[in-house]
């Protein structure tokens, strides 16, 4: 499975989204994924409504992902920590 689909997946399932899928062997994937339905959710809240997205894929065409899970509000604010 290629990073794009897996990306698209997660798209579809959750409208607006900034999404970025990474992935070396096409089993094994890293995921950015800011939403604003994350807002006050707890992180595994979070990972299961992206988990959700990708249904059975998940533990058959995606081996493993990993997820970094962030809201619109938190995103800006690493970022903005990150350039100091």
């Amino acid at each position: 499975m290629q990073a794009k689909q897996v990306e698209e997946l997660i798209i579809a399932g959750l409208a607006n989204a900034r999404v970025e899928v990474e992935s070396d062997d096409g089993s094994h994937f890293t995921a950015l994924v800011v939403a604003a339905e994350f807002d006050g959710l707890a992180k595994i809240q979070r990972h299961q409504l992206v988990y959700g997205t990708l249904g059975e894929l998940v533990g058959r065409e995606i081996h493993a992902l990993s997820i970094r899970a962030h809201s619109p509000e938190e995103w800006v604010a690493l970022q903005a920590a990150q350039r100091g």
